[in-house]
């Protein structure tokens, strides 16, 4: 039975007895006696204390997204010891033929992993099964050459909103999010700062990607233009007439009345920001430097544009023979 000690001696029976005894006075704490949910049962705890306390806004609704439509229909019923490493193993298999891309899939199994852990720490179930993610191979950056941001930023000029829009994505890698969410009061016009602490996702305001307010200098086009639309309509530098927030598809259709009288190709407001990052690279500035502007939580995702800096790293090379200093060498 329980109290039966696995060795029968003197000192094996001195250490089963109490550990029967703490069994029968607080069975709840018998790891035998528990009962663990299911998947769908303790995604709802998982949801209302791990993400609730954990996660942003558009954490949390893609989350919501990921179990509603990938995770519950192919483990909801499994109880969350059932939920195997072979069992894991077929939901990958299957996402990925059905043309999920596999950083999509990866976002998934992140997400059960951190629901199985979160069950681990709450001591509901021992372990948790070995998740390997699909390997990812980065595509190449999007961005405008030199000549086409100058293209784009011509025709937006007619338009002082849409202007100041695309310069603060542009010459200062503002998300799009960031964009619609800047307030007068985070800008800095005197001094030429900008001060990105919020961005707005779905009608959601919080904290900018990666959790932490950045500060950002201003070019000289970009303090102009902010100038010339400045506006008494409300708080938000891109607004309505009625000094509303703009919505994300308000700012979606400026940009594309922009590109099109720039003839250019159909591009999102995130190709704008890479555009930022790698005229920054192209041009020699450091990668921690790039990181800190852009407001990227991994230097990982910083690495991505330094293919670009293939030339500044020979000039660079360069240098230890002509002892030339970096800031003079054109």
């Amino acid at each position: 039975g329980p109290g039966t000690p696995r060795v029968n001696t003197r000192p094996g029976a001195d250490v089963a007895e109490p550990a029967h005894g703490a069994r029968v006075l607080h069975p709840e704490k018998d790891k035998t006696n528990k009962e663990v949910p299911t998947l769908q049962a303790f995604k709802e705890t998982f949801m209302t204390t791990y993400v609730l306390a954990n996660n942003k806004p558009s954490e949390r609704m893609a989350k919501e997204y990921m179990f509603k439509h990938h995770l519950l229909p192919a483990f909801g019923r499994k109880r969350l010891d059932e939920i195997g490493t072979a069992d894991v193993e077929r939901f990958k298999a299957e996402k990925l033929a059905a043309g999920l891309a596999p950083k999509t899939v990866n976002n998934m199994l992140s997400c059960l992993g951190k629901t199985l852990r979160f069950a681990a720490e709450s001591e509901i179930i021992d372990k948790i099964p070995r998740l390997r993610f699909v390997k990812v191979f980065d595509k190449p950056v999007d961005f405008l050459q030199f000549d086409e941001l100058i293209r784009l930023i011509d025709a937006a000029k007619p338009t002082p909103e849409t202007l100041a829009a695309i310069l603060l994505a542009g010459d200062a890698g503002l998300r799009q999010g960031e964009v619609r969410a800047l307030q007068w009061d985070d800008l800095d016009l005197e001094a030429g700062r900008i001060f990105v602490q919020r961005t707005d996702y779905r009608g959601y305001l919080g904290s900018p990607k990666g959790g932490r307010m950045r500060r950002v200098p201003m070019t000289d086009r970009l303090k102009k233009a902010l100038k010339a639309s400045r506006h008494l309509k409300g708080p938000w530098v891109l607004c309505d007439l009625d000094g509303k927030m703009l919505s994300r598809t308000e700012v979606d259709t400026l940009l594309l009345r922009a590109t099109k009288l720039a003839k250019l190709r159909r591009i999102g407001w995130h190709t704008i920001r890479h555009t930022f990052c790698s005229h920054l690279a192209m041009r020699g500035v450091p990668v921690r430097t790039i990181q800190e502007l852009a407001g990227h939580a991994s230097i990982m995702t910083t690495m991505k544009y330094m293919h670009l800096t293939e030339n500044a790293a020979d000039d660079a090379v360069r240098l230890l023979e002509s002892g030339t200093p970096w800031q003079q060498c054109g």
